[in-house]
């Protein structure tokens, strides 16, 4: 199981850390160092900063949102900077969820998700691959574009530039069971929003046709700590933003996967909390039991013990949150 260390994305503004973990997560080690876009900061720009002043550990995003941009746009991005890290690339791409596309993209949320991630990830293919002009007699993304308020004159093409590698891997975040599935078939892998290796069978169906080589990369929050509640609460922050507030009471993606996992009554009265104003409520709400199991929290011992039953998995990278350079040696030792 390979480590990777996510940064996740800007809050208010940048971090002064975020390259010196990098650069300390490559010493270490570390396989990947991965960033993230919500409705702040770009994904690509944060990496492009960390791939100049780094230079063996691969650049992933996790994830760069469908939304913000076309396929063709998002596969240029990937090209550009794998020419300039020197093939260092791994595109996370994602879907997000109504409120989002629609709120802060003013675009509309497809009404067929699956179509539209297969869409997408078949132009960023045709591009990174440059075979032919890019084309698609698509729903979602025609290429050239048909519809009618269109000129009607619009040309296939292909890059000008020759991309470094044809097969860039692209991994999905995907929530959904029939998402994930499909993401087994037109994916080279797989980033899961929450992963407990005490529920993998939550999973099992969705990966039972999942290639060789197949990726799994979890995201986990850790932290090398002796007050397990106290090291938790970062985790119930998160959980009950993510839970609650990123999406629509009756549609939330991320509440229907923790209730799949086992918690729906705890996920609905986050949901409660949360969309009522009581925010401090709704984290205290959600269950101590289901932060643990998402996460590596508590002293070294425990992590050890819990990195045993993460490697018995189908999991193949871990991708560690965590702005601790001791929690980050941690890990890398007891991998």
């Amino acid at each position: 199981m390979r480590l990777g260390l996510a940064l996740g994305y800007w809050g208010r503004g940048p971090s002064a850390e975020h390259v010196p973990l990098a650069q300390e997560a490559e010493r270490l080690g570390y396989d990947s160092v991965w960033t993230a876009e919500s409705w702040g900061s770009d994904v690509f720009t944060p990496l492009t900063w960390i791939a100049a002043q780094t230079s063996r550990i691969k650049l992933g995003t996790a994830i760069a949102q469908m939304a913000a941009r076309s396929p063709t746009t998002t596969a240029m991005h990937a090209l550009t900077l794998d020419h300039l890290s020197g093939g260092r690339v791994m595109l996370g791409l994602g879907l997000s969820g109504p409120q989002v596309v629609e709120g802060w993209y003013g675009r509309p949320f497809p009404k067929s998700p699956l179509t539209a991630t297969r869409e997408y990830v078949d132009v960023v293919r045709q591009v990174l691959r440059r075979e032919a002009p890019v084309e698609l007699d698509g729903r979602f993304h025609s290429h050239p574009y048909r519809g009618e308020d269109g000129t009607g004159i619009g040309k296939a093409l292909k890059p000008i530039t020759h991309p470094l590698r044809a097969e860039l891997p692209i991994l999905l975040g995907a929530e959904g069971p029939k998402n994930i599935a499909q993401t087994t078939r037109i994916a080279d892998g797989w980033l899961p929003l929450y992963w407990s290796p005490f529920r993998t069978d939550v999973y099992e169906a969705s990966l039972d046709a999942a290639p060789e080589g197949f990726l799994v990369a979890p995201m986990a929050r850790a932290k090398v700590c002796d007050d397990i509640a106290e090291g938790l609460l970062p985790v119930k922050a998160m959980l009950g933003f993510y839970i609650g507030g990123m999406g629509h009471a009756a549609r939330n993606f991320h509440a229907d996967l923790m209730a799949r996992m086992g918690f729906e009554e705890e996920a609905r009265r986050i949901q409660e909390l949360f969309l009522a104003g009581r925010r401090e409520e709704a984290v205290l709400a959600v269950p101590d039991a289901f932060a643990d199991e998402i996460s590596l929290v508590g002293p070294r011992e425990r992590i050890a013990e819990r990195l045993e039953l993460w490697r018995k998995g189908p999991v193949t990278d871990l991708l560690v949150l965590s702005p601790d350079p001791l929690t980050l040696r941690t890990l890398a030792e007891l991998n």
